[in-house]
């Protein structure tokens, strides 16, 4: 079949893409060539062309400067929790909406947990703020029903982690579980039929059919979310963070804003944001070849 010939057959699905594919050329191909700035004395009044080259300059500035360690380690802690705690939340509501008989209650579950994913980052941060308040907040008044002292969960570093990841669960948990219920539906129902028939428990089926039969899917989501660990959210970091949590909350993303655009070191910023580009395509790759290497499945 020539190209004209598949052209004519499949050009209303082409036109279709063509919206998908102009936005990923727009914004995810073409800002690409932006990388150029970080290896650039950048100039708003020269231009980025005519900005003088200065090689590997914020790079080194970036890696001597006092607060590398602490980002890094704020950066790295915050993606490791979100990952250990918040990828094995969407499985587990998968499997307890695979287990319910009752098709409405089911229903109901999934609406309830599909919606705060549509809720903004700043309706959920605020939604946060508002239940956290020392004054008037839903769990400090349970502290102070039972005796306790109210807690400023908000300007308390120790507590800016949980919060974070909590309210990252609460509000993708159900929305990310529809991929693993999609995954559960292409079991092969025997497979259970012959499981009862040997006395499987519905424990032991979980663990002997439904997790076995989701496993591949399981693996790729959780390479996908290593390679992400480290590009954490500006967006919530920056609406839950205040000068007092700095100590835990400050993380790669808020230092190049602060650095990037509220200073005007667009160089600087660029730097640290390809910087944490690289280590991001580092953790893929590793998590790629450990998957190949030890489970057989892998992205490529």
């Amino acid at each position: 079949m020539t190209l004209s010939q598949k052209w004519n057959k499949g050009k209303w699905l082409f036109a279709m893409f063509i919206p998908c594919l102009l936005y990923y050329v727009l914004f995810k191909y073409l800002p690409i060539f932006g990388i150029v700035v970080a290896f650039k004395d950048y100039s708003l009044y020269k231009g980025i062309w005519a900005s003088d080259w200065v090689g590997l300059k914020y790079f080194r500035m970036f890696f001597n400067s006092s607060d590398f360690w602490l980002l890094l380690r704020n950066t790295f802690l915050l993606g490791f929790y979100n990952l250990a705690f918040g990828f094995a939340a969407p499985i587990a509501l998968a499997l307890l909406l695979n287990e319910m008989r009752l098709r409405a209650f089911k229903r109901f579950v999934q609406t309830v947990s599909y919606l705060p994913h549509f809720i903004s980052n700043v309706v959920a941060a605020s939604m946060v703020i508002i239940f956290l308040s020392p004054t008037g907040g839903v769990f400090n008044r349970m502290l102070t029903s039972f005796g306790f002292d109210s807690i400023n969960f908000m300007i308390e570093p120790g507590w800016f982690r949980p919060i974070y990841v909590l309210s990252e669960i609460w509000q993708h948990v159900g929305w990310e579980s529809i991929i693993f219920l999609a995954a559960l539906t292409a079991i092969d129902p025997s497979l259970y039929e012959a499981a009862g028939i040997d006395g499987a428990s519905r424990w032991r089926k979980i663990v002997h059919v439904t997790l076995p039969g989701i496993s591949s899917t399981m693996i790729v989501l959780l390479i996908l979310k290593i390679g992400s660990m480290m590009e954490i959210g500006f967006e919530k970091v920056f609406l839950l963070a205040n000068p007092a949590t700095y100590a835990n909350a400050d993380i790669l993303s808020t230092y190049v804003y602060r650095a990037g655009l509220v200073n005007g070191n667009f160089s600087y910023g660029s730097a640290i944001d390809l910087l944490t580009a690289a280590v991001s395509f580092i953790f893929l790759l590793n998590a790629n070849y450990m998957s190949r290497k030890f489970t057989g499945n892998s992205l490529w």
